[in-house]
């Protein structure tokens, strides 16, 4: 009884028996943390090293460009503008002075067309609520603006800088007890509107609701040209997706007309089903193209005319090997795209009306982290990183012959050498023999006794890849403590695509939990380290991963950091956005599926010490069933 009485309890955030065992798990840890006496070395070395100048990508709107830079140790990046690259910048925005205490963070921004205003949105204590406001970029005063109960936005300006589209869920009724930030109920009917600039947000446009599908949500973007107002509509968080259009153009006068009006806006449905993923690239008049996965779980760039929705093309054909993450349009009449090739970074520059292939652009083995520039821009900037590159800005002139590309910013950390480590990729045979790709980084020539620390993090989930990236607190435990640091691309992921997504989820789960005990049975038979000096990491639905595999294999590791993982898989669709997870995980609500959570779902398979056996293979769940 003690066990549900807490489970119920810790669904109630605002309980003050919650409160207090929260804080005491607090003391607890403070306690145990005055005990190490490397721990303020740690810091540091780790503070020394983060105390360095970073930039961040600018991106150009109007005649100004904008970009994000952090002198140090800011807790938060800063907004600068400036009249041209060579211009003097000035502060737009500093996020460090929206509270004294740091709790109020900036979540999202959106400059209009011509740079006269800037919208931004702002969280507090991490809350996925945010509060949007509307500043003039000249003279940076802010609008009286204010608009509350918003979640899970974009922001899209109208061309002509009236106003932008947003969405939001209804206000909580009158006399409903509802805290925004710590209440736990599920997130509905999520809505469309159009905001006013200087006008109070009663006043805002509903465009578009679906009170039959509560689950739905909606994003919204305006066109290149201005012209649509494109709607994408989503449910879970498989990569699906409809889409529907709204010609703004036949407006006579424009969207004032729908003030006091109680209709949606007219939206076309292009794509009325969620058996693929759609992502507007460009469109010239009525002819769009979109990257999109429709047939191709690898991705590919397909083209339609609104005139005629039932004929597709393909612009780009799917790769037989390679992932299509992205694609840019840029110069008029052409594209960036970047492939991911066993987890590498491939960047080219492609024809946008036949896709033909006109350059690769060379980059090291990493990441292309951000792609700066829009269709009518022949400037663009393209950041990138590795395990021991910090970062590099370059700058990318696309209207010579053969493209221009140069270092245009680099960080640079203090005391720090890439000579001094390697990088290797290695492929490790999970279970059932399917190849599991892992990066190890590690000091240069280190002897693969056995003798090292290591930390194994991965996340194997929602499609989503894990590729290279800097980090600085990594480093510093690789260089100051022998740490070995490595990373596994388990199935789950979108590293090989929609298949290598799907073979990690729903009635296949299991296989995550396999290719991870994989690699780490791989570190220790290899000689990088031993099972009490290995440490494993994840978070969200990697701290699920990290739940499941100390619960199937507690004698292969020595430490477990389990960030915000999802625990109870017989209960997550019930709170906030949960219900939108069950693409991934499933439902306990369908009994097929209550059979494949309850196997692993780390809160049922906790086992008391003494009842762990040695012998337990990462082929076996704990249980098998369980009486509830």
């Amino acid at each position: 009884m003690f066990g549900v009485f807490w489970l119920g309890r810790l669904e109630d955030p605002d309980a003050e028996e919650v409160k207090e065992f929260v804080q005491e798990q607090v003391t607890l840890t403070e306690s145990v943390l005055k005990t190490c006496d490397t721990r303020e070395k740690l810091r540091e070395k780790i503070t020394k090293s983060f105390d360095h100048p970073r930039y961040y990508a600018p991106f150009k709107r109007g005649n100004k460009y904008f970009y994000f830079y952090n002198t140090g140790l800011q807790a938060q990046d800063v907004l600068y503008v400036q009249d041209c690259l060579e211009g003097e910048p000035e502060v737009l925005l500093d996020p460090n002075g929206f509270s004294k205490d740091g709790t109020v963070s900036l979540n999202t921004l959106s400059i209009s067309e011509d740079a006269k205003y800037l919208a931004y949105g702002l969280s507090t204590s991490g809350s996925d609520w945010i509060t949007i406001k509307v500043m003039h970029v000249e003279n940076k005063i802010v609008e009286a603006d204010t608009l509350n109960w918003v979640k899970f936005t974009s922001i899209s300006w109208t061309h002509d800088s009236k106003g932008f589209f947003y969405s939001r869920y209804p206000a909580p009724k009158e006399g409903e007890n509802f805290d925004a930030g710590t209440e736990t109920n599920a997130s509905l009917y999520h809505e469309l509107y159009y905001h006013f600039v200087g006008t109070d947000q009663a006043e805002d446009i509903l465009c578009w609701r679906d009170p039959e599908n509560p689950k739905y949500m909606f994003g919204a973007g305006v066109t290149d040209d201005g012209k649509y107002l494109l709607l994408y509509i989503t449910e879970s968080c498989d990569p699906v997706n409809k889409v529907y259009y709204c010609d703004m153009s036949a407006f006579s006068d424009g969207l004032e007309g729908f003030r006091g009006r109680t209709d949606l806006l007219p939206f076309v449905k292009l794509i009325d089903n969620f058996d693929a993923q759609y992502q507007h690239i460009a469109n010239d008049d009525t002819e769009f193209t979109f990257l999109a996965n429709k047939d191709a779980p690898k991705y590919k760039i397909v083209r339609v005319d609104l005139k005629d929705p039932g004929s597709w093309i393909d612009v780009v054909s799917e790769s037989e090997k390679d992932v299509l993450e992205s694609a840019c349009a840029v110069n008029g009449d052409k594209m960036i795209v970047s492939y991911l090739r066993d987890v590498k970074y491939v960047l080219q520059i492609r024809d946008l009306k036949t896709g033909s292939l006109l350059h690769q652009l060379h980059i090291d083995i990493g990441s292309v982290t951000g792609i700066s520039a829009r269709r009518k821009d022949s400037i663009v900037f393209i950041s990138f990183a590795s395990f021991l590159t910090p970062g590099i800005i370059y700058q990318c002139n696309l209207d010579t012959e053969v493209p221009d590309m140069k270092i245009f910013r680099e960080i640079t950390v203090p005391g720090f050498d890439r000579t001094e480590f390697q990088v290797n990729q290695v492929f490790v045979p999970s279970q059932d023999g399917t190849t599991i790709p892992m990066f190890i980084v590690a000091r240069k020539n280190i002897k693969l006794d056995g003798s090292h620390p290591c930390l194994l993090y991965a996340y194997g989930g929602f499609n989503i890849s894990i590729t290279p990236s800097f980090s600085v607190s990594r480093t510093v435990l690789t260089r100051h403590l022998g740490a070995v640091f490595c990373i596994a691309n388990i199935r789950g992921g979108g590293e090989y695509g929609e298949e290598w997504h799907k073979a990690g989820s729903l009635a296949r789960k299991q296989n995550c939990f396999d290719d991870f005990i994989s690699a780490s049975e791989y570190l220790v038979s290899a000689g990088y380290t031993q099972p009490k000096k290995l440490c494993i990491e994840g978070g969200s639905n990697g701290g699920l991963l990290i739940g499941a595999c100390i619960n199937q294999r507690p004698d292969q590791f020595g430490c477990a950091l389990a960030h915000v993982g999802v625990m109870d898989m017989l209960r997550f669709h019930k709170f906030t956005i949960g219900h939108a997870w069950t693409s991934d995980f499933g439902c306990s609500d369908k009994k097929e599926e209550f059979g494949w959570l309850i196997k692993y779902s780390p809160l049922h398979n906790v086992r008391r010490p003494w009842e762990q056996h040695p012998e337990t293979t990462h082929s076996v769940p704990i249980y098998d069933a369980v009486d509830c």
